[in-house]
């Protein structure tokens, strides 16, 4: 995280030499970039939550950063920021380096952030994260660029206004389709169907061609978890995390349209899997292959023993992460150049 008050830093080093100042030039958690203009980066140390370190604790107490933490529960960043030093602030505070929140910022709140200060999220990031937004973006991405290159989502209708649309397809191809709510999240009111009947309409829906023949570890369904960073949509920089995480479903897989309503066997999220009866957990963090999550990795060397091209693989998937934000770039990166006063306050 590039340390957002770096403008103290270089005060503080060049002052009074009576203070016992902290060496930056050689802090495991100070790493230096830039040109003739050297700005100071902070490096995160996640094991610094179990040695409790007072060597990386003395950097955000000497520079008196801060942060708060705002309408949501974030035990883990809550721990990494204290074992850096960082005091935590009221959340009604405004002297803070870090704000860390569960919801987006109303713009007038976006427009008082200094440059000393971040927060995790852009305006409109919904653009990206509500699926009728994601949807709506990528078909205009199709339109403008071809449909070919921008062919990263099964065939999806919008309901109930393209309700009609949906039941032309449907009398060609009976599915299975799958249904979920726009702006929902771990599994919550998804279900597959395989007739128009079986749909409620009552709120706004995707719902989206079923993948039939999903790639399988062991008869199992699984996804990938992928933990990706943009930093910045002016210019767009994207960071892909190097590990992430397989999650397993629990049931093993069958086509058969009587295990359509088998959540375990077609949902892959941890809410919905913990649940059963049949999810197997790992508790030691030297085994990465072993229940129903594993490390990104392992599921890259399981499919390269069974003759996968990963490397082509990991290309496809890079190629939709990109393609997938700048779907939303255009309309996040106004918002930012309107409501965003410094170029560096925001990361999501």
């Amino acid at each position: 995280m590039p340390v957002v008050m770096a403008r103290d830093l270089e005060e503080t080093a060049s002052s009074s030499e009576d203070e016992e100042v902290v060496s930056q030039e050689d802090h495991p958690c100070i790493m230096w970039t830039g040109g003739c203009r050297r700005i100071p980066v902070l490096v995160f140390h996640a094991e610094a939550i179990l040695t409790k370190d007072n060597n990386i604790r003395i950097i955000g107490e000497r520079y008196h950063l801060s942060y708060k933490i705002v309408r949501t529960d974030s035990r883990l960043v809550r721990s990494i920021l204290t074992a850096h030093g960082f005091h935590e602030v009221h959340p009604s505070s405004t002297d803070y380096n870090l704000m860390w929140t569960g919801s987006h910022l109303k713009p007038f709140l976006l427009r008082t952030l200094s440059e000393a200060q971040k927060v995790n999220h852009f305006p409109r990031s919904y653009e990206l994260t509500r699926k009728d937004r994601l949807y709506k973006n990528i078909i205009r991405m199709q339109h403008t660029h071809g449909f070919k290159a921008f062919h990263i989502l099964p065939q999806t209708f919008l309901l109930p206004a393209e309700y009609a649309e949906f039941c032309n397809s449907y009398s060609k191809d009976r599915g299975p389709w799958i249904v979920k709510p726009v702006a929902s999240s771990r599994g919550r009111g998804v279900y597959l169907i395989n007739n128009p009947n079986q749909i409620s309409l009552e709120e706004n829906i995707l719902v989206s061609r079923y993948i039939n023949n999903p790639l399988l570890i062991d008869d199992f369904k699984f996804d990938v978890r992928l933990y990706v960073l943009v930093t910045s949509y002016d210019p767009l920089v994207i960071y892909l995390y190097e590990e992430g995480l397989a999650r397993f479903a629990t049931v093993r897989y069958d086509q058969g349209a009587k295990n359509i309503r088998n959540q375990f066997m077609h949902l892959t999220n941890y809410s919905v899997n913990k649940k059963s009866g049949d999810y197997v957990s790992c508790d030691d963090p030297e085994v990465e292959d072993y229940g129903n999550k594993w490390s990104m990795s392992a599921m890259l060397r399981y499919l390269k023993q069974e003759g996968r091209d990963t490397t082509a693989l990991m290309a496809h998937v890079e190629d939709l992460i990109i393609k997938t934000i700048i779907s939303a770039e255009l309309a996040i990166a106004t918002a930012c150049k309107t409501f965003v006063p410094h170029r560096s306050s925001c990361f999501e």
